[in-house]
């Protein structure tokens, strides 16, 4: 019910339709080919007007992106989110860092999990959960190019066993 005076006491309008759900705007496909994925997180970001204008047309590009801790703080370096198509002298930098917001306790233990040699993080995906910009990072480790091989190998046994198992399937019914 909104009062007569126009203050509804709340942060928000109740007659504001809120967004539910994810929309995601861009992934990392990469990442899982390139990397081991030790932990995930989900984190929000720090953004400027014209940077969700412009994820919510859908434009990033996570391909060279990741992700450091510095003094406690988590930053995303080298995002590409280009600059908004209808902006004007406001339109931020297309690979600016930005800050992740994560839990103190997830920071800390991403501090440590980082102090271990080969481990770095990555960004997986940009999305949208609820109206509000989120980043899916991973704590991972590199693959070697015999990793990459013998993933693709497994893959490929697991899809032509599933092949074989639907033939049969289609073989007893006809």
């Amino acid at each position: 019910m909104a009062s007569t005076t126009g203050w509804t006491g709340g942060g928000e309008d109740e007659d504001m339709p809120k967004e539910k759900g994810v929309k995601p705007v861009a992934q990392n496909r990469k990442a899982r080919h390139d990397y081991n994925i030790l932990d995930t997180y989900e984190a929000g970001v720090v953004l400027g007007g014209t940077e969700v204008k412009s994820l919510r047309e859908g434009r990033a590009s996570l391909a060279d992106a990741f992700a450091t801790v510095d003094e406690g703080e988590v930053w995303l370096r080298n995002a590409h989110i280009p600059e908004y198509s209808h902006g004007t002298w406001t339109n931020h930098t297309a690979r600016r860092t930005r800050k992740l917001l994560l839990n103190r306790r997830e920071i800390s233990r991403l501090e440590r999990d980082l102090a271990g040699a080969g481990t770095t993080l990555i960004p997986l995906s940009i999305y949208f959960s609820d109206g509000y910009a989120k980043v899916e990072i991973a704590l991972a480790t590199g693959k070697r190019e015999y990793d990459k091989r013998q993933t693709l190998s497994e893959r490929e046994g697991k899809r032509e066993a599933e092949r074989a198992l639907a033939a049969r399937n289609r073989g007893e019914r006809g």
